[in-house]
């Protein structure tokens, strides 16, 4: 069969990509350390090594280049009152052009245009209209901007398997140490393993890096409910720099290895290649990677362990096989690896048969 993006993939179940987990191995905090988690490497012949990630350095080699999601998580999540009273709870997906935001709206009964949420004192957004699943939200706040309306009211966007409330401990951590570029509503969460230093070790190891930006939406975290083929995915905005183009095509020349810090990494690298070569500027993508998928840019990747049915769990059985990321999940679960946004990480070679 062939998906939207025009790529033929193999013909895969949406059941080749479910698992059972036990509750108790979804993370609900950080490890005490950035760099304390366990690190599962799965090799491109397919094998599997128990490991820590502060290992990492001495798995790559000098000339490789790691490159990064320099995205950063705004505090997204807004609670209040309809103006009848009723409860509301909003997550701002992204800020538009003209000064209004595009949010999922939670509420007892579905909000009407026209219809004003209060967030704070002087803090109100008007639903104006709706695209697909996202309401419209006009926010009038004093002539704060909707950045600043989240800084100063909302909260951290933890993850909905996440249970406690967010905190101070949230606020950092959350957050990868090296955030830059606002818009984030989730974490690019392989990067919150690193730590300065951890990219100093990186360094000396004569490994390069490179930014881009991906703004991480809240779908990430939709599974895929219906057939694989009719799957639509989320939008998400990516931006490439000209320096991180001229460093892929550097570290290619010299048999280096591009390595991927997180799938939303690999998602705007791969994005910005479909048409053959790796090329700068911003875009929006819809880029649903599965199976079969023709992996033009990136060598390794760094990431942590996914949802059943997740739209990234098909991610990294394209890029490793379906049949190893089978059995690295279910030795990760046997040997009680800690899963989802804060829990361990994994460090993926492509797959020999993926080019």
């Amino acid at each position: 069969m062939e998906s939207d993006a025009g790529i033929i993939i193999s013909p895969v179940r949406l059941s080749d990509f479910d698992f059972d987990l036990p509750p108790e191995l979804i993370a609900q905090h950080p490890a005490a350390e950035r760099g304390a988690s366990r690190l599962l490497h799965v090799a491109a012949d397919g094998a599997i090594v128990d490991r820590m990630f502060r290992d990492l350095p001495g798995l790559v080699s000098a000339g490789d280049l790691f490159v990064f999601n320099d995205t950063r998580v705004v505090k997204a999540r807004l609670r209040g009152r309809k103006d009848t009273g009723g409860e509301v709870e909003a997550l701002v997906e992204r800020v538009l052009a003209d000064g209004s935001a595009l949010a999922h709206v939670r509420a007892s009964k579905t909000p009407k245009p026209g219809r004003r949420l209060v967030f704070a004192p002087g803090v109100e957004a008007e639903v104006t209209g709706r695209q697909d699943d996202l309401f419209v939200l006009r926010f009038h706040a004093q002539g704060r901007t909707v950045h600043e309306v989240l800084e100063a009211h909302g909260e951290v966007p933890l993850p909905p398997y996440i249970t406690h409330a967010p905190g101070a401990e949230d606020e950092s951590r959350y957050q990868t140490v090296y955030a830059s570029v606002p818009g984030a509503v989730a974490a690019p969460t392989a990067g919150l393993h690193f730590d300065e230093p951890m990219l100093a070790a990186l360094s000396a190891r004569g490994v390069e890096s490179a930014r881009v930006t991906l703004h991480v939406g809240a779908g990430t975290f939709q599974p895929v409910r219906d057939d694989i083929a009719s799957h639509v995915m989320h939008e998400e905005w990516y931006s490439i720099p000209e320096a991180t183009v001229a460093a892929v095509a550097n570290a290619k020349a010299r048999k280096g290895r591009v390595i991927a810090a997180g799938t939303t990494t690999l998602r705007a690298l791969e994005s910005a290649a479909r048409a053959g070569e790796l090329r700068a500027g911003a875009a929006e993508t819809r880029l649903f990677i599965v199976p079969g998928f023709d992996f033009r840019v990136v060598d390794r990747l760094v990431t942590n362990f996914h949802l059943p049915k997740s739209t990234l769990l098909m991610l990294v059985s394209a890029f490793s096989g379906v049949d190893p990321i089978r059995r690295a999940y279910a030795h990760a679960v046997d040997h009680r690896y800690r899963f989802f946004s804060y829990g361990d990480a994994m460090l993926l070679d492509r797959a020999a048969a993926s080019g």
